[in-house]
């Protein structure tokens, strides 16, 4: 099997070793989360509108797909819906106001009467010298003279000018698939942050994205070697207080399931949910 890794994955391991093994190798459970949830809800919107004619993209055309997408949501995973019943701060009503006031935002960024994706919530994959790069793309734009935009949407707020970079590591990630896949760089990657209704714009070249291609095999050498060792080191940050192995975190006075030794080099051999 060839060894595979995802910009979440890579990211996860990058913020904390320890959180890419219980995501990646224990496979443990996560309780759904209300932002998570919301932000694939919202998600699953922005893709359906495109089905309708270009006319009928209007902000009440997507407000009224919530519910369709919620319930199918729920359908396929029975636990979101409990997840709103046992949040004291949540209603039904309020759940479907935030997602629509995020959806609604996204018409006052985007015009999607004047776009025509080329393609959405398209799988993407490659092989580079034996490590196969996969994601999931939200939309790809190419425009009637060519140029290729890749874009991605976001529920939460924009990054600090401190943070941007690490956000753009997605993009970049999506930017070397896409140059690998069709030996074309994409003229443009764009981030839509719909908390706050702000836009970033990267335009890459081929130094960038090599720089990037370094990156991820820098990554997967470390996945490796902690695989190898068992060696994966918690790395505590404010991010710690949103995690859901906190009692399972020596960095909080927990420990650790076994890992699973056969387990080890099979699931970081695919760790590529993204």
């Amino acid at each position: 099997m060839t060894p595979s890794i995802s910009p979440s994955r890579a990211a996860d391991f990058k913020q904390c070793p320890l959180l890419y093994r219980f995501r990646s190798i224990d496979r443990l459970d996560e309780a759904p989360s209300p932002a998570a949830a919301r932000g694939t809800l919202v998600h699953a919107v922005l893709e359906e509108l495109f089905d309708l004619p270009a006319a009928e993209r209007t902000p009440e055309a997507a407000v009224g797909l919530l519910p369709g997408r919620w319930q199918a949501l729920v359908d396929d995973r029975p636990e979101l819906a409990q997840m709103i019943l046992d949040d004291a701060a949540l209603t039904e009503e309020s759940w479907f106001a935030e997602a629509a006031k995020l959806v609604e935002r996204w018409f006052t960024l985007e015009d999607p009467s004047r776009l025509e994706p080329s393609r959405r919530e398209v799988k993407v994959e490659v092989e580079v010298d034996g490590l196969t790069l996969r994601g999931i793309i939200d939309r790809v734009d190419v425009a009637p003279t060519g140029e290729v935009r890749i874009v991605d949407y976001k529920t939460g707020r924009s990054p600090s000018e401190r943070f941007e970079g690490k956000a753009l590591f997605q993009m970049k990630f999506y930017g070397l698939v896409h140059w690998r896949t069709t030996g074309r760089v994409p003229d443009l990657l764009q981030l839509v942050y719909l908390r706050d209704g702000q836009v970033i714009r990267y335009v890459p070249d081929e130094a960038d994205l090599l720089a990037l291609e370094r990156n991820v095999r820098a990554v997967w050498q470390a996945i490796e070697q902690a695989t190898a060792t068992g060696d994966f080191r918690p790395n505590p940050s404010r991010l710690c207080s949103w995690c859901d192995f906190k009692a399972l975190c020596p960095a909080f006075g927990g420990t650790p399931p076994p890992l699973p030794p056969s387990r080890a080099t099979e699931e970081t051999t695919d760790a590529a949910r993204p």
